[in-house]
Protein backbone atom coordinates (compact mmCIF):
# COMPACT_ATOMS: atom_id res chain seq x y z
CA UNK A 1 0.00 0.00 0.00
CA UNK A 2 1.60 3.33 -0.94
CA UNK A 3 2.09 5.79 2.03
CA UNK A 4 2.61 9.51 1.80
CA UNK A 5 4.79 10.23 4.77
CA UNK A 6 4.35 13.95 4.18
CA UNK A 7 3.32 16.71 7.03
CA UNK A 8 -0.48 17.19 6.25
CA UNK A 9 -0.38 20.71 8.87
CA UNK A 10 3.24 21.82 7.47
CA UNK A 11 4.14 20.41 4.20
CA UNK A 12 7.57 18.56 5.67
CA UNK A 13 8.70 15.57 3.22
CA UNK A 14 9.20 13.55 6.17
CA UNK A 15 6.53 12.93 9.47
CA UNK A 16 8.01 11.32 12.37
CA UNK A 17 6.23 10.97 15.75
CA UNK A 18 8.79 13.75 17.13
CA UNK A 19 7.77 16.13 14.24
CA UNK A 20 4.17 15.94 14.98
CA UNK A 21 3.84 16.10 18.48
CA UNK A 22 6.28 18.62 18.91
CA UNK A 23 8.66 20.33 15.88
CA UNK A 24 5.19 21.17 13.73
CA UNK A 25 4.38 24.84 13.92
CA UNK A 26 0.93 24.04 14.78
CA UNK A 27 2.25 22.03 17.63
CA UNK A 28 4.74 24.47 18.79
CA UNK A 29 2.06 27.18 18.74
CA UNK A 30 0.25 24.60 21.34
CA UNK A 31 3.36 24.18 23.93
CA UNK A 32 4.29 27.71 23.64
CA UNK A 33 0.54 28.62 24.90
CA UNK A 34 0.60 26.04 27.60
CA UNK A 35 1.38 26.26 30.76
CA UNK A 36 4.21 24.10 30.39
CA UNK A 37 7.68 25.58 30.23
CA UNK A 38 9.33 26.08 26.72
CA UNK A 39 13.20 27.34 25.89
CA UNK A 40 14.81 26.87 22.51
CA UNK A 41 17.51 23.68 22.83
CA UNK A 42 15.55 22.45 26.46
CA UNK A 43 11.98 21.43 25.17
CA UNK A 44 10.67 20.83 22.88
CA UNK A 45 14.07 19.48 20.90
CA UNK A 46 14.46 16.28 18.05
CA UNK A 47 13.90 13.90 20.19
CA UNK A 48 10.89 12.16 21.62
CA UNK A 49 12.99 10.20 23.88
CA UNK A 50 14.43 13.57 25.36
CA UNK A 51 11.13 15.80 25.33
CA UNK A 52 9.29 13.01 27.09
CA UNK A 53 11.94 13.03 30.31
CA UNK A 54 11.74 16.69 30.41
CA UNK A 55 7.53 16.25 30.25
CA UNK A 56 8.22 13.25 32.79
CA UNK A 57 10.48 14.59 34.82
CA UNK A 58 13.50 17.47 34.50
CA UNK A 59 10.14 19.93 34.05
CA UNK A 60 9.26 19.33 37.47
CA UNK A 61 12.04 21.36 38.82
CA UNK A 62 11.52 24.51 36.63
CA UNK A 63 7.89 24.87 37.86
CA UNK A 64 5.71 23.10 40.75
CA UNK A 65 3.95 20.33 39.95
CA UNK A 66 0.21 21.24 40.58
CA UNK A 67 -0.57 18.08 42.53
CA UNK A 68 0.46 15.69 39.49
CA UNK A 69 -2.45 17.56 37.64
CA UNK A 70 -0.23 18.27 34.50
CA UNK A 71 -2.51 18.28 31.63
CA UNK A 72 0.24 17.21 29.16
CA UNK A 73 -0.63 13.91 28.46
CA UNK A 74 -4.30 15.41 27.05
CA UNK A 75 -2.21 18.24 25.03
CA UNK A 76 -0.30 15.18 23.24
CA UNK A 77 -3.40 13.45 23.28
CA UNK A 78 -5.18 16.41 21.54
CA UNK A 79 -2.36 17.57 18.88
CA UNK A 80 -2.62 13.67 17.48
CA UNK A 81 -6.38 14.21 17.53
CA UNK A 82 -6.44 17.88 15.15
CA UNK A 83 -3.18 16.27 13.37
CA UNK A 84 -5.82 13.50 12.30
CA UNK A 85 -8.91 16.23 11.62
CA UNK A 86 -6.67 18.36 9.44
CA UNK A 87 -5.22 14.60 7.46
CA UNK A 88 -8.45 13.38 7.08
CA UNK A 89 -10.97 15.89 7.22
CA UNK A 90 -9.61 19.26 6.16
CA UNK A 91 -10.14 20.83 9.51
CA UNK A 92 -7.90 23.39 11.11
CA UNK A 93 -8.19 23.56 15.01
CA UNK A 94 -7.26 26.97 16.81
CA UNK A 95 -4.23 25.69 19.16
CA UNK A 96 -5.87 28.18 22.04
CA UNK A 97 -8.64 26.36 21.74
CA UNK A 98 -6.75 23.03 21.95
CA UNK A 99 -4.47 24.20 24.80
CA UNK A 100 -7.87 25.32 27.06
CA UNK A 101 -9.76 22.19 26.01
CA UNK A 102 -7.08 19.60 26.93
CA UNK A 103 -7.16 21.88 30.30
CA UNK A 104 -11.08 20.80 30.94
CA UNK A 105 -10.10 17.59 29.85
CA UNK A 106 -7.75 17.23 32.57
CA UNK A 107 -9.46 18.70 35.42
CA UNK A 108 -12.55 16.73 34.50
CA UNK A 109 -10.96 14.11 34.64
CA UNK A 110 -9.55 14.35 37.98
CA UNK A 111 -12.86 15.86 38.97
CA UNK A 112 -14.28 12.32 38.00
CA UNK A 113 -11.64 10.28 40.25
CA UNK A 114 -11.58 11.62 43.38
CA UNK A 115 -13.27 10.22 46.04
CA UNK A 116 -16.71 10.77 46.83
CA UNK A 117 -17.43 12.19 50.40
CA UNK A 118 -19.30 10.10 52.66
CA UNK A 119 -23.03 10.90 52.45
CA UNK A 120 -24.36 13.05 55.58
CA UNK A 121 -26.78 10.99 57.27
CA UNK A 122 -30.62 11.99 56.16
CA UNK A 123 -32.47 14.22 58.38
CA UNK A 124 -35.60 13.75 59.08
CA UNK A 125 -37.30 16.16 56.88
CA UNK A 126 -35.33 14.44 54.14
CA UNK A 127 -37.30 10.73 55.50
CA UNK A 128 -40.24 12.43 55.47
CA UNK A 129 -39.81 14.35 51.74
CA UNK A 130 -38.96 11.03 50.11
CA UNK A 131 -42.09 9.15 52.02
CA UNK A 132 -44.08 11.80 50.10
CA UNK A 133 -42.88 10.95 46.91
CA UNK A 134 -45.45 9.28 44.12
CA UNK A 135 -45.03 8.54 40.18
CA UNK A 136 -41.54 8.53 40.02
CA UNK A 137 -38.80 6.75 38.95
CA UNK A 138 -35.97 6.20 41.38
CA UNK A 139 -32.44 5.02 39.88
CA UNK A 140 -29.30 3.81 40.50
CA UNK A 141 -25.50 2.72 39.40
CA UNK A 142 -23.61 0.41 40.36
CA UNK A 143 -19.18 -0.03 40.19
CA UNK A 144 -16.34 -0.80 41.26
CA UNK A 145 -12.85 -0.36 40.09
CA UNK A 146 -11.83 -4.16 40.29
CA UNK A 147 -15.24 -5.83 38.67
CA UNK A 148 -15.21 -6.35 34.78
CA UNK A 149 -19.20 -5.02 34.72
CA UNK A 150 -20.99 -2.25 35.66
CA UNK A 151 -24.75 -2.28 36.73
CA UNK A 152 -27.86 -0.27 37.01
CA UNK A 153 -31.57 -0.56 38.14
CA UNK A 154 -34.35 1.25 38.56
CA UNK A 155 -38.09 1.77 40.33
CA UNK A 156 -41.68 2.72 39.19
CA UNK A 157 -43.84 3.66 41.95
CA UNK A 158 -47.30 4.85 40.86
CA UNK A 159 -48.79 7.91 42.81
CA UNK A 160 -49.82 5.83 45.91
CA UNK A 161 -46.39 4.73 46.10
CA UNK A 162 -46.99 1.06 45.41
CA UNK A 163 -43.96 -0.66 43.35
CA UNK A 164 -45.57 -1.13 39.77
CA UNK A 165 -42.09 -1.98 37.63
CA UNK A 166 -38.54 -2.71 38.31
CA UNK A 167 -35.54 -3.40 36.14
CA UNK A 168 -32.00 -4.21 36.72
CA UNK A 169 -29.19 -4.96 34.00
CA UNK A 170 -25.46 -4.97 33.94
CA UNK A 171 -22.98 -4.05 30.98
CA UNK A 172 -19.14 -3.71 30.42
CA UNK A 173 -17.65 -1.87 33.14
CA UNK A 174 -17.46 2.14 32.80
CA UNK A 175 -15.03 4.16 33.19
CA UNK A 176 -16.06 5.42 36.44
CA UNK A 177 -18.96 5.85 39.17
CA UNK A 178 -20.76 8.62 37.24
CA UNK A 179 -20.73 7.05 34.10
CA UNK A 180 -22.45 4.50 35.60
CA UNK A 181 -24.93 6.77 36.84
CA UNK A 182 -25.45 8.25 33.74
CA UNK A 183 -26.02 4.71 32.17
CA UNK A 184 -28.25 4.09 34.53
CA UNK A 185 -30.53 7.36 34.18
CA UNK A 186 -30.64 6.94 30.10
CA UNK A 187 -31.93 3.29 30.75
CA UNK A 188 -34.71 4.45 32.96
CA UNK A 189 -35.85 7.26 30.80
CA UNK A 190 -36.04 4.81 27.97
CA UNK A 191 -38.11 2.63 30.41
CA UNK A 192 -40.42 5.36 31.32
CA UNK A 193 -41.10 6.12 28.14
CA UNK A 194 -41.96 2.80 26.20
CA UNK A 195 -44.02 1.28 29.88
CA UNK A 196 -45.32 4.23 32.27
CA UNK A 197 -46.39 7.66 31.91
CA UNK A 198 -43.94 8.89 35.22
CA UNK A 199 -41.86 11.78 34.40
CA UNK A 200 -39.96 12.44 37.47
CA UNK A 201 -36.32 10.45 38.40
CA UNK A 202 -35.09 10.30 41.38
CA UNK A 203 -31.09 9.68 42.22
CA UNK A 204 -28.93 10.04 45.11
CA UNK A 205 -25.97 11.01 42.86
CA UNK A 206 -25.79 14.53 43.28
CA UNK A 207 -23.42 14.99 40.64
CA UNK A 208 -25.26 13.81 38.07
CA UNK A 209 -28.05 16.27 38.88
CA UNK A 210 -25.27 18.91 38.48
CA UNK A 211 -24.68 17.12 34.77
CA UNK A 212 -28.62 17.55 33.78
CA UNK A 213 -28.51 21.37 35.10
CA UNK A 214 -25.24 22.38 33.40
CA UNK A 215 -23.78 19.62 31.19
CA UNK A 216 -21.25 22.41 29.60
CA UNK A 217 -19.35 21.72 32.86
CA UNK A 218 -18.92 18.20 32.11
CA UNK A 219 -16.92 18.09 29.14
CA UNK A 220 -15.95 14.42 29.19
CA UNK A 221 -19.44 13.33 29.92
CA UNK A 222 -20.65 15.09 26.66
CA UNK A 223 -21.26 11.97 24.28
CA UNK A 224 -23.70 10.44 27.32
CA UNK A 225 -25.05 13.77 27.92
CA UNK A 226 -26.04 14.52 24.52
CA UNK A 227 -28.17 11.20 24.97
CA UNK A 228 -29.94 12.50 28.02
CA UNK A 229 -31.00 15.64 26.50
CA UNK A 230 -32.48 13.45 23.69
CA UNK A 231 -34.79 11.50 25.47
CA UNK A 232 -35.36 15.06 27.48
CA UNK A 233 -37.37 16.28 24.87
CA UNK A 234 -39.69 13.50 24.82
CA UNK A 235 -40.74 14.07 28.77
CA UNK A 236 -42.54 17.58 28.33
CA UNK A 237 -42.39 18.00 32.34
CA UNK A 238 -39.26 15.99 33.75
CA UNK A 239 -38.01 16.41 36.61
CA UNK A 240 -34.76 14.64 38.20
CA UNK A 241 -34.83 14.89 42.25
CA UNK A 242 -32.36 14.61 44.95
CA UNK A 243 -33.40 11.38 46.77
CA UNK A 244 -30.82 10.62 50.09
Amino acid sequence: MRCDNYCPRCGEIEESVTHAIFECHPALQVWSLSATPTSPGLFPVASVYTNMDYLFWRKNNIIAPDQGRDPYPWIIWYIWKTRNDKLFRGIDRDPLELVRYAESECQAWFNANETMPPHVQATNNDANQVLSFGNICLLDGSWTASGRFSGCGWVWMDSREDIQLMGTRNFTRCDSVLHSEVEALRWAMENMLQHSPCQSFGTDCKELIAMINEPQEWPRFATELEKIETLQICFPDFKITHVP
